[in-house]
């Protein structure tokens, strides 16, 4: 995803575990499932850099803790759902310009190590109005 203006950096997250339940089958909503999430987020990184102070940056702790919370009490039953809420806490709560969400439902498939999903947002996509619930 080509940077926003104001978001020439990207702070990421790679492999952020965890569990919930996620599927269309019976058995998969009776059975937390292991998910893995890799983020992408645009910021613009100067003033961080030049303050040497959290205040002035995305604080990626608080990302995953909230990222962790919501995935882990969540229900969903399709991977694209999940992945769309995802991005949209983090452009919405965490105010970056765009982020790109991977996420990864390991050992969904007999045969594949790894399926999922890979979706790109920006703020705007989920301006008043535009955001599918």
């Amino acid at each position: 995803m080509p940077p926003a203006n104001d978001a020439n950096d990207t702070i990421f997250l790679s492999g952020l575990t965890t569990e919930c339940i996620i599927g269309i089958w019976d058995w998969e909503r009776r059975v937390k499932q292991k998910v893995v999430i890799d983020l992408e987020m645009g910021a613009d990184i100067r003033k961080a850099a030049a303050s040497d102070s959290i205040e002035d940056t995305l604080d990626y702790k608080k990302v995953s803790k909230r990222l962790l919370q919501f995935v882990g009490e969540s229900q969903f039953q399709l991977v694209e759902t999940l992945t769309d809420r995802i991005a949209e806490i983090v452009v919405s709560e965490f105010g970056v310009p765009w982020v790109r969400v991977r996420l990864n439902k390991q050992g969904a498939l007999r045969g594949s190590r790894d399926v999922g999903i890979l979706i790109e947002r920006r703020r705007e996509d989920y301006a008043a109005g535009k955001a599918t619930k």
